[in-house]
């Protein structure tokens, strides 16, 4: 379970230009936004104005004027000031009402965007990318990272809106009512910025460090998942919970010191504003006695002192969540600016279109001629695969590759397929470089089985139908009857109707396989590749999948890797490769006949299978 990929570390402190990418998914939403502007404007308005209602109350209805060495209290404006009161209430509910459902409208939005954005860019990017990336590292940026970056983005940005306004207008009331003591409440300001960068800066590093472990977590779930059964056989769990335990260890320490630091920085903020009353209270109350002050004014500057903390407060909650969610920026980030290793040039995409938009009637028909010219390639800091690799295959005709592990037998077929392209060197199609056409001309004339199918949840005709998405029921069901799938589909719970389960869970290997099959047949591909796709899967399926090769190939193009070579007597060329080069060629029988590396290796296979019948026999 140990994790060998690492991530980049961030070191900057608070980065405004990737949180100013992300805020780009709220520009579409740019009229919400100007609409929650006003809306913020006006709700922290209506909250600023009852402090001064109340002030104007005890000094006219409560306490009263001073005339004379008496105080008199004025009744006669009471029922025109319950009325503005009133008014003053119910233009306040509706605008926080208003606030909440547009707010709560623009997350939602905005965290579907950035999801989308990022599960739709995942598509483009090329195996290369799958290859060097842990699955658990991409699942935790599309939901805890895109998640939290969504809440921030949206709620975030409203929040420190509707904080600003509220404080702007408390300041100004409060200098409408006393000049002096504003310019009292005014300075606890340097103190809370001083405090807020000082806790910022560490409280952003300790995210981080959570973050990154978190991605490790993620990673270690998936393979504790996916693995579970090879966990058993091997009797790993204790090994495996070890090693999860550290990685949740170290996330508990990252995670508590970043909510320590959080855990002071609030307090300290209610602290400051604290002092900010005591001050207000100090020289108001000072004024109240020699008569320099009214307690209504008294009470207003020590409610706005009070309330001041709040929006301050809110502020201060969102920039430290901003501190904790840019871990999570840079990392979803990360993710969308990387660029795929395979791209279609601009003038080929504007004449042949691309996987969004393929202008399909500017296409030629592939009929299956491919040249490997000269061909070298070598995977990103590794030793290289091909060297000048050469290879002529006519339309029509049956290739099959056969050698160790590691010969270098996937790394032709992911070029043929433009999974990868050469370093040097040209893959031509019917005499033609495949990079002179987008990836999808190629690609959708593809028919490629697996040896470890991946079925996709749904059901069986949805599965076949994945080959050919406008394939009629009647194609689906002809597809299924060639590979002979159709009898154990149809003996099945709903026939072509029944669940596959998660990544085909409720079907047996063999029968995921020819459902694969029966996937890769109606797409009518002109080149076939079958990756060891027999290797898998029992005597009997074998014989059927056989059956629909012979069948379903003629015709067609196509590479098969065999482990199994009695799967490959029938192939018009069969390539022995070694450390990326052919060693040999031929048919079955004129390499057989040759007595080499061929006939050394199907002689021992052959005798390995016979041992192995007559043992369990």
């Amino acid at each position: 379970m140990s994790q060998h990929f690492e991530e980049q570390d961030y070191t900057k402190g608070f980065d405004f230009a990737t949180w100013k990418k992300l805020f780009q998914f709220c520009a579409r939403y740019k009229k919400r936004f100007a609409l929650m502007f006003a809306i913020s404007a006006l709700l922290a308005l209506g909250l600023a104005v009852f402090p001064y209602l109340t002030g104007i109350a005890i000094d006219r209805f409560v306490v009263g004027e001073y005339i004379n060495g008496a105080y008199y209290r004025d009744f006669d404006g009471l029922p025109a000031f319950i009325a503005v009161v009133s008014v003053a209430i119910l233009f306040t509910s509706s605008m926080t009402f208003l606030f909440v459902w547009l707010a709560g409208r623009i997350q939602c939005d905005v965290t579907a965007d950035v999801r989308e954005t990022a599960f739709h860019h995942l598509q483009t990017l090329s195996f290369s990318y799958f290859d060097n990336t842990p699955t658990g590292w991409i699942m935790a940026r599309l939901t805890s990272d895109v998640h939290s970056i969504g809440r921030v983005v949206s709620w975030g940005a409203i929040d420190i809106i509707n904080g600003t306004f509220m404080v702007i207008f408390y300041i100004v009331f409060m200098f409408i009512v006393d000049v002096r003591l504003a310019w009292v409440m005014m300075a606890i300001f340097p103190v809370l910025f001083v405090v807020s960068l000082y806790f910022q800066r560490r409280i952003l590093k300790a995210h981080r460090e959570s973050r990154k472990i978190n991605s490790k977590i993620t990673g270690a779930y998936n393979e504790g998942i996916t693995g579970a059964k090879t966990t058993k056989t091997l009797m790993r769990e204790q090994r495996n919970f070890d090693e999860f335990e550290g990685l949740s260890g170290g996330m508990r320490k990252a995670s508590i010191r970043a909510a320590t630091l959080t855990g002071i920085y609030f307090p300290l903020i209610v602290l400051i504003g604290g002092v900010g009353i005591a001050l207000v209270l100090g020289a108001g109350g000072t004024a109240v006695t020699i008569g320099g002050l009214s307690l209504g004014v008294l009470f207003v500057f020590i409610t706005y002192a009070n309330q001041m903390s709040e929006p301050v407060g809110m502020i201060a909650q969102v920039l430290s969540e901003m501190q904790s969610a840019q871990a999570s920026a840079e990392r979803t980030m990360s993710l969308l600016e990387s660029t795929p290793d395979i791209v279609d040039r601009p003038d080929v995409i504007e004449k042949y279109g691309d996987f969004e938009n393929p202008k399909r009637e500017t296409w030629n028909k592939i009929h299956g001629q491919i040249t490997f010219k000269d061909v070298s390639f070598n995977y990103k800091n590794a030793e290289t695969v091909l060297t000048n690799f050469n290879l002529d295959v006519r339309a029509g005709e049956k290739i099959a590759l056969v050698g160790e592990t590691g010969s270098g037998k996937s790394t032709i077929i992911n070029l043929l397929c433009r999974f990868y392209e050469p370093c040097s060197g040209q893959i031509l199609i019917d005499g033609m470089d495949y990079r002179e056409r987008p990836q999808i001309w190629l690609q959708s004339s593809l028919g490629y089985v697996l040896q470890s199918p991946h079925l996709f949840s749904g059901t069986i005709r949805e599965n076949i139908r994945y080959g050919n998405l406008n394939a009629t029921d009647e194609e689906v069901m002809e597809a299924a009857k060639t590979v002979d799938a159709y009898n154990f589909i149809m003996a099945s719970e709903k026939g072509f109707d029944t669940d596959v389960g998660e990544g085909g869970s409720r079907l047996s290997t063999g029968e995921k396989q020819l459902i694969s099959f029966a996937r890769a047949i109606i797409g009518n591909p002109a080149i076939f590749v079958l990756d060891e796709a027999t290797s898998s899967i029992d005597t009997e399926t074998e014989q059927k999948i056989q059956a629909a090769i012979l069948k379903t190939l003629e015709g067609r193009t196509s590479f098969i890797v065999a482990h199994r070579l009695s799967t490959i007597r029938h192939c018009d060329r069969i390539l022995v490769i070694d450390n990326g080069k052919i060693l040999e060629q031929g048919s079955h029988r004129e390499l057989l006949a040759a007595k080499g590396h061929y006939h050394q290796l199907y002689t021992n296979q052959f005798k390995k299978e016979e041992q192995s019948r007559i043992l369990g026999g």
